[in-house]
């Protein structure tokens, strides 16, 4: 039988930076400084939304030659829904409280 809770404060806070800029991709470090999450907090959190189907992840080309490439996110339609189902009646969702 599948679980109906909440999602965690983290998760609050990674799906509103996610949605703020749903349709563009963001890099974990730029999430990480946004949402203040660790890294240890953050990627394991990504992998686990990627293998829900919420977000996406592909490997972009360095904007610098020399650079590796890195791993860039972006909510799928189902998380762009979770997102806005999960959001207060304003359309915030409520991360901010819960993270203070």
């Amino acid at each position: 039988m599948p679980r109906n809770r909440r999602p965690s404060k983290q998760m609050l806070a990674l799906l509103e930076a996610l949605a703020a800029q749903s349709q563009q991709w963001r890099h974990g470090y730029d999430l990480m400084k946004e949402t203040g999450l660790l890294s240890g907090t953050l990627y394991p959190l990504l992998m686990r939304m990627t293998d829900q189907g919420l977000v996406e992840a592909e490997w972009r080309a360095p904007a610098q030659p020399g650079r590796p490439a890195r791993h860039a996110y972006r909510l799928t339609a189902a998380g762009i829904a979770f997102a806005q189902a999960v959001a207060e009646p304003d359309g915030a969702l409520p991360f901010k409280s819960a993270l203070a």
